[in-house]
């Protein structure tokens, strides 16, 4: 059976992710416009009447702003906690009551043939989660949106195949940037967001543990780049003798569009 996982959007300026089975299809967050997710659906050749979901990690809206839109379009649910649903409810609009679907940290429910295990996460949300997927023995875990990396968060994560890690910003560019200082403060606080050091510390973790895919998401548009991200995790595998692109396959996640997809049978 084929599993794939597309990270669509990642970035501060908006996230949605796919996961998709034969049984299941969902998408992971929806901060871009309803129209610019259809968009990119639409160019993975998928029709947006074929998801069974949204899964919501919080409410800020660069995870939420098509949320709405995209359930009452396509009748989707939306699977979120309550405090989320509680927080996101003026911005997303009303939804189908059917399709207010209430979910609880280190609660497992299943989606069609998927599990998926929401798990607590730290960030400065009402109540935010990241979720692990498992499907016909294969597990993809995504952590973005965490102000540090606690131990049994990175110890779920291990478990996967493939794990999305946050990469947001690198503290030089963050502390000499233009940011007010209230909002650096903010992103370097223990419920603000990984920085690329941090990011390379849980990397090197993750694969000595056997994880076999990192992709690195969540990037600050100010105060960070592509080539920094990948190349301060890398750095720091190398330096662990891990093998970048034989041991792991490292890779970054677009701000605008789909750049990588994955085969979960083939990893």
């Amino acid at each position: 059976m084929q599993i794939k996982f597309v990270p669509i959007f990642s970035g501060s300026s908006g996230n949605c992710a796919l996961f998709a089975t034969e049984g299941a299809k969902l998408l992971i967050d929806a901060g871009r416009p309803g129209s610019a997710i259809i968009d990119q659906l639409h160019r993975l050749k998928l029709d947006p009447f074929s998801l069974d979901g949204i899964l919501v990690t919080h409410e800020h809206t660069d995870h939420a702003k098509g949320v709405g839109v995209l359930s009452r379009r396509f009748d989707l649910p939306v699977f979120a906690t309550a405090a989320t649903f509680a927080a996101m409810e003026q911005s997303i609009g009303s939804l189908a009551s059917k399709n207010i679907r209430v979910i609880h940290p280190g609660h497992e429910f299943s989606v069609g043939n998927v599990c998926v295990s929401p798990h607590s996460i730290p960030h400065d949300a009402a109540d935010p989660v990241g979720f692990v997927f498992r499907c016909c023995g294969r597990t993809v875990a995504q952590f973005t949106d965490l102000g540090h990396m606690p131990k049994e968060v990175l110890d779920i994560a291990a478990e996967a195949d493939l794990v999305v890690l946050e990469s947001n910003h690198d503290v030089t560019m963050l502390k000499n940037g233009p940011y007010p200082f209230a909002l650096k403060q903010r992103i370097l606080s223990k419920r603000g967001h990984l920085s690329n050091d941090t990011a390379a510390e849980a990397a090197v973790s993750l694969a000595s543990r056997g994880v076999t895919a990192i992709v690195l998401g969540h990037l600050s548009a100010q105060n960070n780049t592509e080539t920094i991200a990948f190349e301060t995790v890398r750095q720091a595998l190398t330096r662990e003798g891990v093998r970048v692109g034989e041991d792991v396959r490292l890779e970054v996640a677009s701000r605008e569009g789909p750049t990588v997809a994955y085969d979960l049978s083939v990893l």
